[in-house]
């Protein structure tokens, strides 16, 4: 989303204008809000959520109003009381295109449409602003479910309890019963997504086909039979509990993978035995030290500036969401020649550099409220390798019995504009040689 120019939560103006385009999701009505009413935009005439395509009816017979790509839009109900307002106080013209049917035909049978979308600033601006408040909702939803400790469920499929986190119940399921929903960290709303599934076993539907049977075991010879212990992929009921389906523009997870095997059947070579993998080039976060390994990186903050990112994590407690926050936070400040700190802002880099030394801020972070905000979700650096390499407690555990270092990809290919004008793309592409 392009970030404009304004005062943020630290009373300071934020001037960088990169396009850091965080793509719309495509969501079902779900059951939690199918019974919320929406109001028409031009009268007072409202139905349920569930209903809005009756809605939708309604602005074009009765107004003369189409709204354009509805299902990119990722709050309904607040869009239309935003639009409603700005209706009440100028006329339709100033934010419609005007479509005049039959314009060669006969004057009295010539129609006009006002047709509503993003081509429109207003509107564009408004749908990112709604879909980054849905993205911030989901991922602080996943967080608090991968920190849950009070999960108490029973399996859906024997007499089995389990306590603690929903890990454990979806890995015995998958184990146990050969049904897979997924890996627990690919999903939101994993209660939601439970009791649905649990609703129709307990109506003798089948989970994939969805037929009905006469009693549980009929059912349970037809799915194991038929290869249906599983949730079918197109139905796009279920769209709402995979995070896949909130990371690209008004796409499903079937139009991003299908987009990813063009990509790989477009490329006619076969032959492998060339390839060769890349080392990771991290950039520190105060210099333009690179390093090819993480740990090397981490030592070089460490002895060259006196920056303990693990000592910060440690010390207040940071979520892996809060880490690439941080990263983001830092990132941004020292590129605008500013103390993230104390916000003093300075002619250049190096002087900003100085001062955070020789003021001892290196470690002196400012208020949570100020960095811990989701526009610093977004990188602010294209293939940020920090950002790969940030885990919360529970993935350094696991690394420390597997001997290995997780890495956390963030899947930034898609934000096209950001590669164009992206600082350290050009900072790399500057330094001779390989990293």
């Amino acid at each position: 989303m392009a970030t404009s120019l304004g005062e943020n939560s630290a009373g300071y103006q934020d001037c960088i204008l990169e396009s850091l385009s965080f793509p719309e999701q495509l969501v079902s009505t779900s059951s939690y809000e199918a019974n919320k009413n929406v109001t028409c935009i031009l009268c007072s005439k409202s139905t349920p959520l569930s209903e809005k395509n009756e809605l939708l009816k309604h602005l074009v017979l009765e107004h003369k109003v189409v709204i354009a790509d509805v299902r990119l839009i990722a709050d309904f109900s607040r869009y239309l009381l935003y639009w409603g307002k700005r209706f009440s106080e100028s006329p339709i013209t100033e934010f419609c295109s005007v479509i005049k049917t039959n314009s060669t035909g006969p004057v009295d049978q010539q129609e006009e449409y006002y047709l509503l979308c993003d081509a429109l600033p207003e509107d564009r601006i408004l749908r990112e602003q709604l879909q980054q408040k849905r993205l911030e909702e989901v991922l602080e939803q996943q967080q608090k479910e991968r920190d849950d400790c009070t999960f108490h469920r029973i399996c859906m499929f024997c007499d089995e309890e389990f306590t603690e986190n929903r890990s454990t119940l979806l890995n015995h399921m998958a184990r146990e019963h050969s049904f897979s929903v997924g890996l627990p960290d690919n999903i939101v709303y994993c209660t939601e997504l439970l009791d649905t599934l649990e609703r129709k076993l307990d109506n003798l539907q089948c989970l994939y086909c969805e037929k009905t049977f006469r009693d549980k075991t009929t059912l349970k010879d037809h799915m194991r039979k038929k290869q249906h212990r599983r949730i079918n992929a197109n139905n796009h009921d279920y769209d709402r509990f995979y995070i896949i389906n909130y990371l690209e523009l008004g796409k499903t997870w079937e139009e991003v993978q299908s987009e990813d095997d063009r990509d790989i059947l477009a490329d006619n070579d076969d032959d492998w035995s060339d390839w060769q993998a890349h080392p990771v080039c991290a950039v520190c976060l105060f210099c333009e030290q690179q390093s090819d390994t993480m740990e090397k990186i981490y030592a070089h903050m460490q002895e060259a500036h006196g920056f303990d990112l693990h000592q910060l994590k440690t010390q207040l407690n940071l979520t892996f969401y809060q880490q690439i926050k941080l990263v983001n936070f830092i990132r941004r400040e020292i590129h605008q020649c500013r103390c993230y700190s104390c916000h003093e802002k300075f002619s250049s880099k190096a002087d900003v550099l100085h001062h955070v030394t020789d003021a001892g801020h290196v470690m002196a972070l400012p208020d949570t409220s100020t960095w811990d905000q989701p526009e610093y979700y977004f990188p602010t650096y294209e293939n940020d390798a920090l950002l790969c390499a940030l885990t919360d407690s529970e993935d350094e555990e696991e690394a420390d019995q597997r001997g290995g270092v997780p890495v956390i990809a963030e899947d930034i290919s898609n934000l096209e504009t950001l590669k164009q004008s992206s600082v350290l793309k050009h900072l790399l592409k500057d330094r001779s040689g390989p990293c």
